[in-house]
């Protein structure tokens, strides 16, 4: 009887589509399910409805998995019923879209066909399902799953595991019908199958249900789509050489780190601490296990074009993990890549890379002479450094503003009275020794910059002499030979930039004594008169390189003068040294956070410039070497191969944006699908208000004049034409429109980022005037209407070194707010200027917009 009225029910759904999806499911008698069906929905229906979760729709199957638990997300809901069919689903998906989730994970059918309902009748209720999810929850993403195959060789379930060619059938129609109704199709038959298409046994004990081993499986091949990754583990730096491989290699099961080499020891404690923190307990041991998974880290012959000391090679098999290298930093640097290959904790994709750096020197440089930052602050960076394989923590100790390096028999040095910021604040002995070793332990070399004899008022202040008298320079040899004799560095940077050299003798004084202390030296140039032996670190494009000399990269890589999103595509495109890898001349780079103004706080410098993303990008491109030509501002909408590489590189840094820097800052959001069309120019004799044609009600561009792309363009760089703009010829007195489009599944209120100056931390710049978004009378309207700029902390505010950033970029203060309406929206941004030349070197003209819609969060 029961039986009967689910087959009539079944019918009943067969109604016209167009019909049903205009009104709500027809009823369904109660009797039609069982009791557990009855007791989990109205369970599901005393939970409160919270937006923005993932769930879990189906039968047994999913009703079986610790979803939430798998996941370590109480955003995961799990809304599977043992015994549940096709109609029982479609019954309780209102209340499934009552809660607007972000996604859905549905699978459905065993059963269905288990009773002998007709393929197409499943397939039509699936339907269904999407049509209804996206016409009451269009902001849903919805993933159909294949049904998994069953295997009758364990005698159980036999309605079940007799199925195997409806269930292949459905599965070949869910694919092909997945645009159509405008959900994910995800094939799990691939992985869980055995060479006959059959339940693979290794993964259940009935031939229908899955075990331990099957749900981690389940977990693997779900877990890009439920946290929205790549397919494959996003690596950055991507390796020279990478091959995917079939299999995995199963992490829970592997408790054993083979190592036979003593000097490896630090290194196979890391990878112990990194599988711990995955919550695998491993031991470490000489000889590898019978019949058990392992891994091993050894030393052996990995060839290698350049660096060969960091080169290693990571194999990874369904039974084994072989880190080999040839020195020590080489498996750490493995170790790296391995701990982005674990990223869901239980499956390692089977894979072969052989790799090594493009350049040996890879260095980031903080400046705490003007923004004191802690030691944890500190060593939070340095560890975001070694997880991305730089080696060089650049560290910029002293300045005008302050001095931050104990020198113990001169105290006033770091006396609070002779500090202008952070007074009092600096490094003792015991933490300069103490972040040399943990560097060391990172395979980082730390360089510690005393700069001579320029930005050395501190100096003046403290000791009362100017340091290139015969006093201070007697004062300054001192200071070096306690710090060559106190501190175990290979180098020391003297800096010797930004100065007028009034005593010649001074420079190369130091450097001697320095080099006969067996210190190597570094220098920015262009500056002072420095030794040939001095390694030459490029700030400015002034004069030749010397090919007797040694050079560092440094231009055009400060943060303090990039917008973040800007700072990612100008890095990524970098040729650096205007070479395609490392050379005895071209020693690598360094890129540097500069921030002149005061901070409120020591994390303001993180925030206001962009140095997680740029580390990301600058990671990338260190070690991978090549570049394009010049220094390119925006990404490339005319090269196909080179937009191409950007966006893989884009998807594998919000990859690890998400994975890896939560709680972090990290200023940066998709920008690479964005197209703008650029409308101009339309000459404005001055008249920065005046309107053309674009902002006229119902204009419609045509082919674009020219085509850009991204979220933050820039037309012409204060440092043009150096630096290059999207503006081959940009002209003063001229008003420039872009036009773009964007999608969105509903109306309402959405968040962006907008802005037009992006003032840099080094100028005094002045804050915009009230009621404006900058000084140069841009606009940006949204479906016509214009959007308001912020209500500014301090309108009008005179550039002030003193006087801290607070809400003038867009990346630190509060996003704008549009309302948007479903389907197409169109972007407008007006672009006027008058003169390129700013109202003086400290206000310089930046021509440049960010307009970016944000992801839902």
């Amino acid at each position: 009887m029961i039986f009967r009225k689910i087959i009539a029910l079944f019918w009943l759904l067969t109604w016209s589509f167009a019909g049903w999806s205009q009104s709500v499911q027809p009823a369904n008698p109660d009797s039609g399910h069982s009791p557990y069906y009855h007791q989990r929905v109205s369970h599901f229906g005393s939970l409160p409805a919270t937006s923005r979760d993932i769930v879990f729709l189906g039968n047994s199957l999913t009703d079986g998995g610790e979803w939430g638990e798998l996941f370590a997300d109480n955003r995961v809901k799990n809304r599977g019923i043992s015994g549940d069919v096709s109609v029982g689903v479609l019954k309780r998906l209102p209340q499934v879209a009552a809660g607007k989730p972000a996604k859905v994970f549905l699978l459905i059918g065993t059963n269905d066909l288990a009773r002998n309902i007709p393929a197409d009748t499943v397939l039509q209720n699936i339907f269904r399902m999407a049509a209804y999810l996206r016409r009451e929850s269009p902001q849903t993403q919805l993933f159909v799953q294949s049904i998994l195959p069953v295997n009758a060789v364990f005698g159980k379930f036999a309605g079940h595991t007799g199925k195997g060619a409806q269930i292949k059938n459905i599965n070949t129609q869910l694919q092909q019908n997945a645009s159509t109704y405008k959900y994910s199709f995800i094939d799990l038959t691939a992985a869980f199958a055995n060479d006959k298409g059959e339940l693979a046994p290794a993964f259940t004990n009935d031939g229908l249900h899955l075990t331990g081993q099957g749900y981690a499986l389940w977990k693997h091949l779900l877990y890009p789509h439920v946290l929205g990754l790549e397919p494959k583990p996003a690596l950055i730096p991507l390796p020279q050489q990478l091959k995917w491989n079939p299999g995995y290699f199963r992490l829970q099961g592997a408790n054993n780190i083979v190592v036979k080499k003593k000097a490896l020891r630090p290194e196979a404690e890391r990878l112990r601490q990194v599988l711990s923190a995955k919550g695998v307990t491993a031991t470490i041991a000489n000889t590898a296990p019978r019949n058990e998974p392992y891994i091993q880290l050894r030393l052996g012959k990995v060839k290698a074009p350049q660096n060969a000391t960091e080169a290693y090679q990571l194999e990874v098999t369904e039974g084994k993990i072989v880190i080999t290298a040839n020195a020590a930093h080489g498996v750490f640097n493995g170790i790296q890549t391995l701990n982005q290959l674990i990223r869901d904790n239980e499956l390692v994709d089977a894979c072969h890379i052989t790799d090594w750096p493009a350049f040996a020197w890879r260095g980031y440089m903080v400046d705490v002479g003007r923004n004191f930052q802690s030691v944890p602050l500190l060593k939070q960076q340095i560890d975001k450094m070694a997880q991305y394989k730089l080696n060089i923590f650049h560290f910029h100790l002293t300045e005008d503003i302050a001095w931050r390096l104990q020198i113990p028999k001169y105290p006033q040095l770091t006396a609070p009275e002779n500090m202008l910021r952070n007074k009092g604040a600096y490094y003792s002995e015991a933490e300069m020794q103490d972040l040399i070793q943990y560097c060391r332990d990172r395979h980082i070399t730390l360089v510690p910059e005393i700069d001579v004899p320029g930005h050395s008022a501190a100096f003046t202040r403290a000791m009362g002499v100017e340091m290139q008298s015969p006093g201070g320079l007697a004062l300054v040899k001192e200071i070096f030979t306690h710090v060559s004799k106190t501190y175990d560095v290979p180098y020391i940077h003297i800096g010797g930039d930004e100065v007028k050299i009034t005593n010649p003798e001074f420079l190369p004084a130091i450097t001697k004594l320095l080099h006969q202390l067996g210190k190597k030296t570094i220098g920015w140039d262009p500056g002072g008169n420095l030794a040939p032996t001095t390694v030459r670190q490029l700030w400015m494009t002034e004069g030749p390189r010397q090919p007797e000399l040694k050079y560092i990269e440094s231009r055009h890589l400060y943060l303090n003068h990039m917008d973040p999103l800007e700072s990612v595509t100008t890095i990524f495109n970098r040729r650096l040294g205007d070479t395609d890898k490392g050379s005895d001349q071209v020693m690598g780079a360094t890129f540097c956070v500069w921030h002149d103004r005061n901070v409120l706080k020591e994390e303001d410098v993180l925030h206001m410039n962009p140095a997680y993303p740029a580390m990301l990008a600058f990671a990338e491109r260190s070690w991978q070497g090549g570049g394009y030509p010049g220094w390119i501002s925006n990404i490339n909408p005319h090269a196909q191969t080179q937009l191409a590489a950007f966006r893989n590189f884009e998807n594998r840094l919000l990859n690890h944006q998400q994975q890896y820097f939560t709680g972090l800052p990290f200023p940066y959001a998709a920008q690479s699908g964005l197209n703008w069309q650029l409308l101009g120019p339309y000459p404005n004799e001055g008249d920065i208000t005046k309107a053309f044609a674009p902002e006229q009600k119902g204009f419609k561009p045509e082919k674009a004049a020219l085509p850009a792309v991204g979220g933050t363009v820039v037309l012409r760089h204060f440092w043009h034409p150096l630096v290059t703009g999207v503006l081959e010829n940009p002209q003063e007195n001229t008003t420039w429109y872009a036009y773009a489009q964007f999608w969105s599944e509903v109306s309402g209120p959405k968040k962006f980022w907008v802005g037009f100056n992006n003032l840099s931390r080094s100028y005094n710049s002045d804050s915009p005037a009230a009621g404006t978004w900058d000084n140069r009378g841009s606009a940006v309207f949204l479906n016509g209407k214009p959007m308001p700029p912020p209500v500014w902390k301090r309108p009008g505010q005179k550039g002030n070194s003193e006087i801290p950033l607070l809400d003038e970029g867009y990346e630190f203060r509060e996003p704008t707010i549009g309302n948007v309406r479903q389907g197409w929206n169109t972007i407008l941004v007006k672009l006027p200027v008058k003169s390129f030349k700013g109202t003086d070197w400290q206000n310089p003209v930046k021509w440049i917009f960010t307009v970016v819609p944000l992801g839902e969060e």
